[in-house]
């Protein structure tokens, strides 16, 4: 498919500024500088609205808008299948292709549908599988010839047009069914009842007059708008129940888990302190043992240096007694020198004098011989 030429959008009539819509922009005054003043929308801007953007559709275009919405969710939401949007922008992961807001679009992968203003496919990591958009006459080219090319390029698996092609008020509506093939739409025509089936909801779709109706395979349809708008009220509040209870017991769940964590993280906590204690408990332990291995030591040394003084003072007074031994022996021996030197002069005085009496008597011998 070829995307159309872009073209500068149409303004608003300038009989009616808001037939589109309008949205509040910010222009303070000198009295309220919070001042919000509604400006209409362009065509452009219902093509690609922003968040706040008011949109004005007809009574019969939100009716159905609204059977669409309950249909497809009683039909997917309730058996977790998928999610039904109704009316919330959608932002697409595809550059340069701007935010839509489709009539109502389905989305596969999801089982909680949230308050979403936006739908982020992106962020959200799914992307609609079908969107169905319901024309009005003064914004139709929007959706069966710029929005068939939009949501080709975003990769929408179908995209069903309710189209309104009647004039002067009166409402002509006919099925135009666009499924992907490859990058491209292809438009499937109606079977001979004139509906389109939509697969993802294993339905089909078809037109009553003034409006559409859903139908079972077996032709059956889905009710009227009050019953099945009042069944798909009583199952988004059963959903909302299920999921509030759901909520509850992820809450508790969490709390509970907080707590355990919070049981063990005190546990782990306790157990380190007792670690920690032990630990410091080990190494005052180690401290006292080293202290009194020191203090062993010391006093090993302290006897050691006192044995050494010992055996000094000992090997002193053992000097000192051989010292005094050998002084008395050498004062000993020089007495007994003295001793025997005296004696020997003695010896030798006795020796003298015997020899000069020996001499004296030898000469009065001579000198009696000689007379």
């Amino acid at each position: 498919m070829t995307h159309p030429t872009v073209t500068t959008p149409a303004p608003p009539p300038a009989d009616d500024p808001f037939r589109y819509g309008w949205r509040y922009v910010r222009r303070p005054t000198p009295d309220d500088p919070d001042h919000l003043e509604p400006v209409p929308l362009t065509l452009e801007d219902v093509l690609h609205p922003e968040e706040g953007d008011f949109i004005v559709h007809s009574d019969r275009h939100e009716t159905d808008r609204m059977y669409l919405t309950a249909v497809l969710r009683a039909r997917l939401e309730v058996h977790g299948r998928a999610i039904v949007l109704s009316d919330v922008r959608v932002a697409w992961d595809v550059p340069d292709l701007r935010p839509h807001g489709p009539d109502v679009m389905v989305i596969p992968g999801l089982r909680e549908r949230r308050d979403w203003s936006t739908f982020d496919v992106a962020e959200e990591g799914v992307r609609p599988a079908l969107i169905i958009e319901i024309t009005s006459p003064e914004t139709r080219e929007n959706d069966v010839v710029w929005k068939v090319a939009h949501y080709a390029r975003a990769g929408v698996a179908q995209y069903v047009i309710v189209d309104n092609i009647g004039r002067r008020g009166e409402r002509q509506l006919r099925l135009l069914d666009y499924r992907l093939v490859g990058d491209t739409y292809r438009l499937q025509p109606p079977d001979e009842r004139g509906w389109v089936y939509l697969e993802l909801a294993d339905l089909w779709v078809g037109v009553e007059g003034d409006h559409v109706v859903c139908y079972a395979d077996d032709g059956t349809a889905f009710g009227d708008y009050a019953t099945v708008v009042q069944q798909a009220v009583e199952a988004e509040a059963r959903a909302r129940q299920e999921a509030a209870a759901r909520a509850e017991a992820e809450e508790q769940a969490r709390r509970e888990a907080a707590a355990r964590a919070e049981a063990e993280e005190q546990a782990r906590r306790e157990a380190a302190a007792r670690a920690e204690a032990e630990e410091q408990a080990r190494r005052e332990a180690a401290a006292r043992a080293e202290a009194e291995e020191q203090a062993r030591r010391e006093a090993a040394a302290r006897a050691e240096a006192e044995e050494q003084a010992r055996r000094e003072a000992a090997a002193r007074a053992e000097a000192e007694a051989l010292a005094r031994a050998a002084a008395e022996q050498s004062q000993r021996e020089a007495a007994a020198r003295a001793e025997a030197e005296e004696q020997a002069r003695r010896e030798a005085a006795a020796r003298t004098e015997l020899e000069a009496r020996l001499r004296e008597l030898e000469a009065k011998l001579q000198r009696l011989q000689g007379t």
